[in-house]
């Protein structure tokens, strides 16, 4: 993890190594409970869940670094939104989880790394989207979730402010996905920045980064309901 964080261009002090490895305990420990991963080995989390997630950070400015507000939609065991308020800890942040035993993880997890300022809502992404205190308020909104681009898209692009970055895991060979997801991009204010393959030591060379940057306001009417995203792609 050392190797790759360092060809990320990230510093990690004892203290942040400490709270990596308090999370890995702890999503280790809550596992035989809930279905948070099937990843659970050290070595493995360390690549394919925590050095994955940092590598966002080739698609951000250095101003979202140090002090941007973020939203991670479907954040499941806490990834990507942990591990980049571990990396970067004057960022602030809402991990969206609508699993309530997933959202009860998070929470707890939150209070036992002391990552002040990383909040947990436990709603639909659909919904909370259209609440004024988060619809276009965030400068980066980050997405591990294995739902099509189209429909991530449409769930995330909604959080951002204008001027703001919506970053979603795929791999090399979505670009299909990628190009069907023209429409919804548009559609909700949208357009695509760039697409990064990645190449950092311990994370998978099929993974691209999709970034997407938010020029316009999202119509009202999106997201639509719950699932439709999903169900019904634009």
């Amino acid at each position: 993890m050392k190797r790759g964080v360092a060809d990320l261009g990230i510093s990690l002090d004892e203290k942040q190594l400490a709270q990596f490895e308090r999370h890995h305990s702890e999503l280790v420990d809550w596992n035989s409970r809930v279905n948070l991963t099937t990843v659970t080995g050290w070595e493995e989390v360390q690549s394919r869940h925590y050095l994955d997630s940092l590598t966002v950070v080739l698609g951000l400015p250095e101003r979202i670094l140090e002090s941007g507000r973020f939203a991670d939609v479907g954040s499941g065991a806490g990834l990507p939104g942990i591990p980049l308020k571990i990396a970067f800890p004057r960022m602030t942040g809402v991990l969206i989880e609508s699993v309530g035993k997933k959202a009860r993880f998070l929470d707890h997890v939150v209070n036992a790394l002391g990552l002040d300022g990383l909040e947990v809502q436990c709603r639909r992404a659909e919904d909370l989207a259209h609440d004024p205190a988060y619809r276009e308020t965030f400068d980066l909104v980050v997405s591990r979730a294995v739902s099509p681009a189209p429909a991530m898209a449409e769930l995330t692009l909604p959080f951002c402010r204008k001027g703001g970055l919506s970053i979603l895991h795929k791999t090399r060979s979505a670009q299909d996905e990628i190009e069907a997801a023209a429409t919804a991009i548009a559609a909700m204010g949208g357009v695509t920045k760039s697409v990064i393959d990645v190449s950092v030591a311990g994370v998978s060379d099929s993974r691209t980064l999709v970034v997407l940057e938010k020029v316009a306001d999202t119509p009202d009417r999106y997201p639509r309901r719950p699932g439709m995203p999903a169900k019904r792609p634009l």
